[in-house]
């Protein structure tokens, strides 16, 4: 009963909190440093962004992630990522940084409490629940990460119907909510 409670204080909070305007997005992808600092960017609020450390993507699973920008409080922007077909910057807090970071190295990841993640240019997915078909977007959003996997068990699983859902990365198999702030059309 608490912890539900606290995550609905945690969902509630947060899409208060969110801003309704939100850049559009492009599918030409950044190549220069200088286009993927700006791209980064355009991932979140700007009271997060203008401090904000940014990254490039590392040329191969488990490197390092390249400085492109240092900033000066705890979050970190991204830029599209490279061999994808769409444009998906994010801004990450420390902890979901790690978590996202160890995933998609392939390691366990190991976090101690909620890591939280902005996507305000949105994301695209494949079929209903993440298989192969049709391709949608998910507009502009944020995403929690927890240490706890049961807690988010329960939640929704479909990403087409507009509503909090949990997804997982590729290839892996922890999970994260996704709460959209907007549809992508409106």
């Amino acid at each position: 009963m608490i912890r539900t409670y606290v995550w609905m204080k945690l969902l509630t909070s947060v899409l208060l909190t969110a801003v309704t305007a939100f850049p559009q997005s492009s599918d030409r992808l950044p190549v220069t440093d200088a286009e993927k600092i700006a791209d980064a960017l355009r991932a979140g609020p700007a009271f997060i962004t203008k401090d904000a450390t940014v990254f490039d993507w590392p040329s191969e699973p488990g490197g390092e992630y390249r400085l492109l920008r240092r900033g000066s409080n705890e979050w970190t922007c991204l830029p599209a990522i490279p061999g994808y077909p769409h444009d998906e910057p994010g801004c990450f807090d420390p902890i979901f940084l790690r978590w996202i970071q160890d995933s998609l190295a392939g390691r366990t990841p190991h976090i101690d409490r909620i890591g939280i993640s902005y996507m305000y240019l949105g994301a695209w997915k494949s079929g209903k629940d993440g298989s192969s078909g049709h391709e949608f977007h998910v507009g502009p959003h944020l995403m929690v990460v927890g240490p706890n996997q049961d807690e988010l068990q329960g939640f929704n699983r479909d990403a087409t119907n507009g509503m909090p859902y949990v997804t997982h990365l590729p290839n892996r198999t922890e999970l994260f909510l996704v709460m959209p702030v907007r549809q992508w059309n409106e």
